[in-house]
Formats: structure tokens, sequence, C-alpha cells
């Protein structure tokens, strides 16, 4: 017989990137007593990969636990970027509810749109929680009206739209139940939780069930599953069942041997744990999200919402470049291999595949940002391998014509930029929707534009904004090709020989375009070291020394003048190479060269494709 579980809530935090929901798990871990007074906790502390700390991001779903009067609060803290949708997805199997978290001065954005839908469609209790609410420039008012606004829009049902909201300042750690009143800590939210989010719902008497929906790993006890039970109990020493709703061949018994419930930022080892209760199981190797455990007498696997597919692929290749294998330590095929397909156990929306070429395998995944965050991880790993341009996955429809992923592009800039902006997503292909007048002098503008046409672009765009733009983008599913796109106007200064690039060599080629390399670096014939001036690619010397003569010494001018090179950073230099070109990545450099490195060949293999 189904019962709720009362003392138990589980709960995903869910807001568009930058709005405060790793800050607002910070204060509520604080205030449930989680840490000692004393001890020192570092800010964001759910932000646990050196990536998310620097780049202030949520990348992982995080699972934790505050205790507030009788009650456990699981929470689960889930990234804002579209890119990491599939995290999302699937983490909200595992609650009954989610906090809403919105910005006071920002309000609705496109993000907020996103985890909003995924939500109602699965029936959620919502609690909107304004947060930022001590900003100057907040306006919670008209921001409640957008808020409901996006519900109507979203077709929420007549309790949804009845949610409670809640307003709060994640930083200052209060919150309260209206914006003119000031909040002295976070128990008005901790009670809207307990009173508004619905307790767990099953049956604790029947044959187990648990679905699997995040996968975590561990070098030590491998292969951690998290995941809600839905119904039953799970002991430690228990046979069990896995199965999987879209795998119906898949039935593999195991014994349970270890079991961990979330304590704060712990993992705690228990005997046992039922029905309504977030637990996390090892010690079984081939763990899938998606799997249920089942009792053994009752394998009845819990459906499992598919994930959105990857929209944007690049190929990861064993380098070959002249200087391979001198800095990584990871360099081999096998290496590259394993590494890429260890990924996939805990990354949904990832995919990898073989190609005909050994040493060569296609990743595809939800976008440019998502790609690089498992390239920035191998190169620091200790991985050295080269990637190729991203692409986009096509598709053809019944009557065989080609379609291409497009995304919704939301972009708030000053007024004064606007222009730009448009003129260079009309050249991308993309079609203005909207334009709309939007807080503090900005202007609000939407695009449906290709994802071909945003790849290279976000660099371009803080370029034409001057730092102060914002864009956000979603998948809005495929539609028909829109013809060529040119990626880059500029064309490449090319590296004419190997050996160490010196400062004369350097001045006579910065006259044609922007270095990326300074003095003393190691460069290739085939290796790109700056960006050309005009259209093509130019090959330079840049390690041309200057020749003595009878009356002078190699000296004797004027020190010459090198304009510092421009650094690329690993997105920078993604959004740079051409498709004719390679990205190779070592733990200490990232350089950019041609696919043909040979001079001869290169010149034949553009006359084959037509010129380039």
């Amino acid at each position: 017989m189904k019962t709720k579980r009362e003392d138990i809530r589980n709960v995903a935090i869910i807001a568009h990137v930058d709005h405060g929901k790793t800050t607002l798990v910070d204060e509520l871990l604080k205030q449930s007593g989680v840490f000692r007074s004393n001890q020192e906790v570092l800010e964001r502390v759910m932000d646990s990969n050196d990536i998310e700390r620097e780049r202030g991001i949520t990348i992982l779903s995080k699972n934790t636990a505050v205790y507030y009067k009788n009650t456990k609060i699981n929470i689960i803290d889930t990234p804002g970027h579209a890119d990491f949708g599939g995290e999302v997805e699937r983490v909200l199997k595992m609650v009954d509810g989610v906090i809403l978290v919105v910005d006071a001065f920002e309000g609705a954005m496109p993000q907020t749109k996103f985890v909003l839908r995924k939500a109602l469609e699965l029936e959620l209790s919502v609690v909107v929680c304004i947060n930022k609410i001590d900003r100057p420039e907040a306006r919670p008012e008209e921001v409640i009206d957008e808020v409901l606004d996006l519900f109507i829009e979203l077709d929420a049902n007549e309790d949804q739209l009845d949610c409670p909201f809640i307003f709060a300042s994640a930083r200052e750690g209060t919150s309260s139940y209206s914006a003119e009143e000031p909040g002295k800590d976070m128990e008005p939210l901790l009670e809207t939780i307990v009173k508004y989010i619905p307790a767990p719902e099953g049956d604790p008497e029947a044959p187990l069930q648990t679905l699997i929906s995040t996968i975590d790993y561990n070098e030590y006890v491998g292969r951690i599953g998290v995941g809600k039970i839905s119904n039953g109990t799970i002991r430690v020493n228990q046979e069990a069942i896995i199965v999987n709703h879209h795998d119906p061949e898949k039935t593999q018994k195991v014994r349970i041997t270890k079991l961990y419930e979330y304590d704060g930022l712990n993992k705690v080892d228990v005997d046992e744990a039922s029905m309504g209760a977030i637990v996390a199981i090892s010690g079984i190797a081939d763990l899938k999200i998606g799997d249920t455990i089942c009792d053994v007498d009752a394998p009845n696997p819990i459906p499992f919402q598919k994930i959105s597919e990857p929209t944007i692929a690049m190929h990861f290749l064993v380098n070959d470049s002249p200087l391979a294998g001198l800095e990584g330590k990871y360099v081999t095929s096998r290496h590259l291999r394993d590494r890429l397909f260890r990924e996939l156990n805990t990354d949904v929306s990832l995919r990898v595949e073989e190609t005909e070429n050994t040493e060569a395998y296609k990743v595809s995944g939800r976008g440019e940002l998502h790609l690089s965050v498992l390239i920035e991880n191998m190169r620091r790993e200790g991985y050295e391998f080269a990637v190729s341009k991203a692409e986009v996955l096509f598709k053809e429809d019944e009557r065989q014509k080609k379609l291409e992923p497009m995304e919704i592009a939301t972009i708030d800039v000053p007024e004064e930029f606007a222009g730009s902006v448009i003129q260079e997503l009309s050249q991308r292909k993309g079609e203005l929707q909207g334009m709309a007048p939007c807080n503090g002098g900005y202007t609000r503008l939407e695009f449906s534009i290709p994802s071909r046409g945003l790849i290279g672009y976000r660099g371009q765009f803080m370029t034409d904004t001057k730092g102060n733009g914002i864009l956000n983008t979603e998948f809005d599913g495929y539609g028909p090709y829109k013809g060529d796109i040119q990626y880059r106007k500029q064309g490449s200064l090319i590296a004419f020989e190997a050996g160490e690039s010196i400062t004369y060599g350097l001045f006579n080629a910065q006259e044609r375009g922007t270095l990326f390399i300074g003095a003393g670096e190691k460069v290739y014939s085939g290796m790109i070291v700056g960006q050309c001036s005009r259209a093509e690619d130019i090959e330079v010397n840049v390690c041309k020394k200057k020749h003595l003569t009878n009356t002078r010494s190699s000296g004797a001018d004027d020190a010459l003048t090198l304009v510092p090179p421009k650094k690329l950073s690993l997105e920078q230099a993604l959004e740079f190479i051409d498709t004719d070109e390679l990205l190779e990545i070592t733990p200490e450099n990232i350089r950019i060269r041609k696919k043909i490195l040979d001079p001869t060949e290169r010149y034949r293999a553009a006359r084959k494709n037509g010129g380039k």
C-alpha cells in the first residue's frame, strides 16, 4: 500500500546560470549545522571540481542533505548551462519538487525557462525563490509577474501556478516571506520546503525498486550509483537484479556490498534504507544511468526519460606533430580510447564512436562548452592529443532533406552594440525573432540560428559588445539546412620551418597579422603562429636570424620591439581553428596546426578541394 514518508523531502535547486543556486546551498548547509562553528568553509563548497571553481559554474549535479527540525531534506544542486542540460533532466527523476531560483534584477532568463519546463513536464511542485533581493537595482514585484507569465506560457497546472514565493539574499544568508520584510536567516525557505514540497510516496512493504539517476566515480571504489528508492527497502548483502526499461535484454544478478546515505557533504555508511531515501550504492562494476535495482523475484524496471541527443561533434586524435610525446604522460591511442570510454560512465549526454582510423575517435556532445570541459579535464590529467574543429550533427527527414540543429539565442546588449550583433548574426544565418528594451539601458534580441552559426561566435561577441553582452542559447530542435556559413574571414600565419622562434623573425612576421607566440617557443613547419590580417594563409619564418655583414654586427640595430602575443585560451583556440586545422593539446601547451603539415601536400589537397 502506498504511503508518504513524512520525515524526508527530496528537492532539486534549478536556475539560470549565475542566479545563486550554489551560494544558496552553502547557506542552507551552514545554517543547518553541517559545519562546525569554527570550521573554515570555502565559498561555493558544492562546486568541488577545479574547473567549476575557476569558472564559477556548476558542471555536475551534486547531492547533499540538511536536517530541519525532524525532517531530512535531500538537496541536489544542478547546473544552469544548456550544455549540461542532460544532468538536469535526469536528476529531476530523484526529486518530488524543485526550488526555482530567480535573480531579483535579471528576472526570468532563457535557462530559467529550460529548467522550469523540465520540472513542469514531470509534474513536480515548485517553490520560487527570488534571490539577490539586496541588489540596489532589484525589482522583485516585476520579477514575480515575469515568473508567473512563464508558468502560464509553459502550461503549468493550477497547483503549480499556486506556488509560494520566498525572497532571499543567499550572500547574506537571509530569506523572508515578502520583499519588504527583512530576513534574519534561512528558516522561511526551509519551512516552505517542508510545507509545500510533497513527501516521497511509495510502498515500503513492496519489492525493492531503485532507479539509478547519477553515476559518481571514485578511484578507490569504482562506480557509485545514486538514486531514489521508489518502493521497498534495500539492505547490505541483499541479492538484487539490475534491469533497464530501455534495454529489456539486461538482467544481471548482483549483491549489494556498500550502501551510503548523504549527511551534509559526506556519504555515510548505512546497513539499510527504505522507500523515499536517496542512496549511493558502490561495488557494482557496470551499473549505468537508467538502470533499476530490483528485488530478485520482481524485476520491474522504472521508465527513464530519454536524454536529449548531442548536437555537436569533434574528432579526438592521437597527437602526431613533430613535438608529440614530449609533454604528455598518456599519449597512445589505447590511453585515449580508455579515457574517452571511461567518461561515458558519468556523462549521459556524451557519445564516443570509433572511426575507420584506429587513432581517431568521434566525440559528440551538447555544445562547445560541454566538450571543452572534457578536453580541459583530460589535459590536466596528463593526456596529450589533438582535436578537430567542432561540427554539427546533421539529420535527414523522410524526404531525404538535410536538417540541422537550431538554437534560440537570447542576447542582452547595451543599445549601442545591438546593430553590430544583428549584422554579425545575420551573416551567420540567424533570423531576428524579436527585439525589446530590457533593464538598465539594455536591449534584448531573440534569434533563431543554426547551431553552426554559433560555433566560434562567443569570442567575437565579447569583442563586439566590449564584454558587456549576455548570450544565452537553448536547443530548438532540427530545422531545414540554411546554407553555407563562412566561419573565419582571416587566414592563418603558418610557421615555415622547425626550430625556436626568434625576435628578428617574429618582428618581420608581426607586420602580417596578430601573433600567438613569443620569442623562445618551439615551432614546427605547418604550426600556426598567428592570425593573418588578410583572408589567405601566409607562411612566415619566425626562426629567421639576422645575418652578419662585414660592417655590422647582428646586434647593431636598435632593439626590435615586439607586440605582446595574443595568448589564446582553450575556448578561443577551439573557436579560432578552421576545418583544415587541428588543436594540439598537451598538459603544458595548446598549439594550433594545419592537419597536413607539409606545404606541398597541403597545396595539393587545397587544389583538389577547389581552393580551400
